[in-house]
C-alpha cells in the first residue's frame, strides 16, 4: 500500500487551511456569531437597559432550551439566533415593562454546537461549530496529523432518527489531490475519526538488489515475496531456497526459521506473513 509522506500531509494541510482562512476574512466573527443557533448548555450574557435585575446577567441555556430571566421569567431559545434571541425578549419586555426595551444578547460560551475529533491529530478533543466548519478548519485547530495518521478520516454523524452513519474520507484525495469535495461541512455532535496506522520497519539483508530497512504501515504489512519484491527482487547470486526470517516475540527472544522460496513461487506453499520489526537475510547462492 502506498504511503503518502507526512510532509507532503503537513503542506497541503499548511495551504489548504490558508486557503481556507483567506476565503473566511471577509466573514468577521460577528456575523458568524449572528449565524450561531443557540442550544443547550451554551452560556449567555443578557443586558436589559432598564432593568438593573438583567444587566450583564450570565444565563447557561438549559437542556430543555430555554433560560430563566429575573421579572422575565423563562423563555424558549433553542435553535434561535443571538438576534432572535433579542427579538423575542424585546417583545416580551415590551409587553410588560418596557416601551421599546433595547436588549444585547452576548454567545460567552458555545457549548451545544460541538465536534469532537479523535485519534491520529496533535490536539485531540472537542470544538465549537460557529458558523460553517469544514473538516479540513476543524483538523487545523486538532493541531494537524500526527505521522501515525492511517489512509482515512472517519466521520461518524448522528441522523434526526437516532441512527448514525458513517463516512469515509480518503486523506490522500483530500490533502494531497485536494479534492475540495472531500473538504465536507460539519455538523454539531460529529465526531472525527484519523485512526491511528503507525508506520513500522521490515528488514530485508543479504542478495537482494535493494536491502535496508522496509517502512510499510502496520495495516498493511507485506508478506514475505511481497517484501522481496519491495526490496528490489533477488540477486542473480540469491539462494531463493534457504531465506531465512528472524523474528522476536513480545518477550525478545529471538526465533529463526528457513523458508524455500522457490516452493512459495511453485504453489507447493503459502506465502508467509510477516511481522513487525521482522529480519529476512537472503543468502549467496554456493553455485
Amino acid at each position: 500500500m502506498k504511503i503518502v509522506p507526512y510532509s507532503l500531509i503537513k503542506a497541503a494541510l499548511f495551504l489548504a487551511v490558508v486557503s481556507a482562512a483567506s476565503g473566511m476574512i471577509q466573514i468577521s466573527a460577528g456575523k458568524m456569531d449572528a449565524e450561531y443557533r443557540i442550544g443547550p448548555k451554551d452560556l449567555l450574557e443578557i443586558t436589559i437597559m432598564g432593568m438593573h435585575e438583567i444587566s450583564n446577567l450570565a444565563v447557561r441555556v438549559s437542556e430543555d432550551g430555554s433560560i430563566t430571566l429575573p421579572l422575565v421569567g423563562n423563555v424558549q431559545v433553542d435553535n434561535l439566533t443571538r438576534l432572535e434571541v433579542e427579538q423575542k425578549l424585546g417583545r416580551i419586555v415590551g409587553e410588560k415593562y418596557l416601551v421599546n426595551p433595547q436588549v444585547t444578547v452576548f454567545i460567552k460560551e458555545y457549548r451545544s454546537r460541538m465536534v469532537s475529533v479523535l485519534g491520529a491529530v496533535e490536539k485531540p478533543g472537542s470544538f465549537e461549530l460557529i458558523g460553517r466548519q469544514t473538516l479540513l478548519a476543524v483538523i487545523s485547530r486538532a493541531g494537524g496529523l500526527t505521522r501515525d495518521a492511517g489512509n482515512d478520516i472517519v466521520i461518524i454523524r448522528q441522523l434526526p432518527d437516532g441512527n448514525s452513519k458513517s463516512l469515509h474520507v480518503s486523506i490522500e484525495e483530500l490533502f494531497i489531490k485536494g479534492d475540495a469535495r472531500l473538504n465536507i461541512p460539519l455538523e454539531p455532535n460529529d465526531i472525527i475519526n484519523v485512526p491511528v496506522d503507525k508506520i513500522v520497519a521490515i528488514y530485508v539483508f543479504g542478495q537482494v538488489k535493494n536491502p535496508g530497512a522496509l517502512q510499510v504501515r502496520k495495516s498493511s504489512i507485506p508478506t514475505l515475496l511481497q517484501a522481496i519484491a519491495q526490496a528490489g527482487g533477488f540477486t542473480d547470486r540469491a539462494s531463493r531456497g534457504a531465506v531465512r526470517i528472524r523474528r522476536k516475540d513480545a518477550a525478545g527472544k529471538e526465533t529463526e526459521f528457513r523458508v524455500n522460496v522457490k516452493d512459495i513461487l511453485k504453489g507447493k506453499r503459502k506465502d508467509i506473513p510477516l511481522m513487525e520489526n521482522d529480519t529476512i537475510f537472503v543468502p549467496e547462492s554456493l553455485f
